[in-house]
């Protein structure tokens, strides 16, 4: 399975990837859609992926990961169309003790957010619509020439 969901994200399909005998923490992250950015409301957004280049950079953060840290990593990303309350990205981490659970799923989410990438278009309830980019791959640019 791909890192990158036109679908709703099933945290514990994560959580069970990645659960096993000698891991005895499990940490997981879920980021979902909010109703305001800067002071707006938010009605929904839109998210867009360079998807050859995001899944292979999510790949490389879970590989980097693993090898850093003695833990298994489950990730995905919703693409597409979401509304306010909707998880937009879901990470499980599970490793034999808390620390390193903690500092590997703080890891792998500052890292997507740092290189994959990942756009999102908001809806303003003013009716304005407004790129704000997450992954900032070198070179490449929002859907409509955004940076």
């Amino acid at each position: 399975m791909g890192f990158l969901s036109d679908r709703s994200l099933d945290l514990a399909g994560l959580i069970a990837e990645v659960t096993g005998p000698d891991r005895g923490g499990i940490a997981a992250f879920v980021g979902t859609v909010r109703d305001h950015h800067q002071g707006r409301p938010v009605m929904e957004l839109e998210y867009s992926a360079y998807g050859a280049m995001a899944e292979a950079e999510c790949g490389r953060i879970v590989e980097e990961t693993e090898r850093r840290w003695p833990v298994r990593v489950a990730l995905r990303h919703r693409i597409g169309l979401l509304a306010i309350g909707e998880a937009a990205v879901a990470i499980a981490v599970a490793g034999a003790h808390r620390d390193e659970t903690f500092a590997a799923c703080r890891h792998v989410i500052e890292e997507l957010k740092r290189r994959v990438p990942i756009w999102k278009r908001e809806r303003y309830a003013d009716g304005t619509v407004e790129w704000v980019g997450t992954g900032q791959a070198p070179g490449l640019t929002a859907p409509g020439g955004r940076p």
